[in-house]
């Protein structure tokens, strides 16, 4: 599928603590509209949640952003008049697509920004148009803050969008 649809939009950002990365989410989220999709991968710990918490906290949503892990899905209305937050965790979903469709993602789309932890080939069908987040523990010593963080636009959504000024 990417070669299908190749990043029109890139940047590798360093973090160096959780707190920077709540700072990514938090610009990150100045980018962000109704309609977009962003999918977040990395390993357990990498910091998946806490870049949401950042992307929360910076679209203005209510309630504090967890791990959805045993709900799969939450929904943090606007507090500001924009957009909601659809906070996925797809990693114990192994069905595709079609165990996603049962979470009426494709309806929250057009009017939220959806954030799917662990979506790596469950949920690009959803639309062309995605940003793909991809955070990298530093090897070695696992008390290590230190993150690479590589952001990736795919489709015409994000032709236009400099990634590299967060």
């Amino acid at each position: 599928m990417e070669a299908a649809h190749p990043p029109v939009s890139g940047a590798t950002l360093s973090v160096d603590s959780p707190e920077q990365m709540r700072e990514v989410g938090r610009r990150l989220a100045k980018l962000l509209r109704a309609g977009d999709l962003v999918m977040l991968t990395g390993e357990l710990g990498a910091g998946k949640t806490t870049l949401t918490r950042g992307l929360g906290e910076g679209l203005g949503v209510r309630g504090a952003v967890t791990s959805p892990t045993f709900v799969i899905a939450r929904v943090h209305p606007s507090l500001t008049g924009g957009p909601a937050l659809v906070h996925v965790d797809a990693y114990r979903l192994g069905g595709g697509l079609d165990e996603m469709e049962d979470l009426d993602l494709d309806v929250s789309l057009p009017e939220s920004v959806v954030v799917v932890e662990w979506g790596d080939g469950k949920v690009e069908e959803l639309t062309d148009d995605r940003l793909h987040v991809l955070i990298h523990r530093v090897t070695g010593d696992t008390d290590d803050d230190r993150r690479t963080v590589v952001l990736r636009g795919i489709g015409g959504r994000w032709a236009d969008e400099d990634l590299a000024l967060l």
